[in-house]
């Protein structure tokens, strides 16, 4: 971004490689003593944090306390990703969060939170002003999280993306854990509901769509799971009835090809892709989610 000639970053990522942990012992420390150090971080606007090293033997417990430790120099940061790594560094599975109820108060101005990884993640007593965007990314999300979550007080929350993933992997719940979560959270602003990536995915949308969401949301996400005709029939039926929605994404399912077109042909966006069959074993079917290790 160029200002009257001058580069202006407003973004930047930090990460360690695998060689950089090894043999320079960087850690989710030595990242906050990087940003802090970095001349740009007065002007950026995001901050992007990649593997800060043994993401898979060491939490970011340090890191977001270095946040909030250094709050007036972060303060102004309105969009953090903590967690965004690659399966070669990292699977989803094994990356060690945190504890983030400090960080709430540390980033008065932040709009956008993207967690990937929910080892040892806790979100505490979520309240925020000015938050719009809430995504965590993972391949299980424990109950405890989504209870935060659904007590949570955030006026402006524009965007809720959750990924619920799988009972091996950390998501203790089922479909009525998600029901309670949407009949008691409180968004009056939010415009995109995503409940993605579950291995539930035909019940899950069945809830989603009986929710009290579905009259106010532009965008709905029930991607990267299970989704099979059953749950496909259930959209048909219901999803003319919400005029307000503009976008369906369904990417990575398990619908049939009659069921695919008869989704296209909604009067709204559908998107469909990343299609995948059922694979047999001792005469039984098996469906995955996306994301799960």
């Amino acid at each position: 971004m160029e200002n009257e000639g001058v580069m202006v970053t407003i973004s930047k990522t930090y990460s360690h490689d695998y060689e950089q942990y090894s043999d320079e012992n960087k850690s989710a420390k030595a990242i906050v003593e990087e940003i802090l150090a970095d001349p740009d971080l007065p002007g950026l606007k995001e901050i992007v944090v990649g593997n800060w090293g043994g993401a898979w033997e060491e939490d970011c417990q340090e890191l977001i306390d270095g946040i909030v430790e250094n709050a007036e120099r972060f303060s102004h940061i309105e969009r953090l990703y903590i967690g965004d790594m690659g399966f070669e560094e990292c699977e989803v599975s094994w990356i060690m969060q945190g504890n983030y109820s400090a960080l709430w108060k540390a980033l008065p101005h932040l709009k956008e939170l993207t967690i990937k990884g929910s080892m040892d993640l806790e979100l505490g007593d979520v309240e925020h002003e000015e938050l719009e965007s809430l995504s965590i990314i993972c391949g299980g999300l424990p109950v405890y999280v989504i209870e935060s979550i659904q007590k949570a007080r955030l006026p402006k929350l524009k965007k809720l993306l959750l990924y619920i993933g799988v009972e091996d992997y950390g998501f203790d719940g089922d479909a009525d854990t998600i029901k309670t979560l949407l009949a008691e959270a409180d968004f009056p602003a939010l415009t995109y509901l995503g409940i993605a990536d579950s291995e539930i995915q035909d019940e899950l949308t069945e809830v989603v769509l009986d929710s009290k969401f579905m009259g106010q949301i532009s965008t709905l996400d029930l991607s990267g799971g299970t989704l099979t005709d059953k749950g496909g029939k259930l959209l048909l039926e219901k999803l003319p009835m919400f005029p307000n929605l503009k976008k369906v994404d369904l990417h990575f399912n398990y619908l049939t090809e009659n069921m695919l077109e008869a989704l296209e042909d909604l009067p709204m966006e559908v998107d469909t892709s990343e299609n995948d069959e059922p694979e047999e074993y001792n005469g039984e079917l098996y469906m995955n989610a996306m994301l799960t290790e």
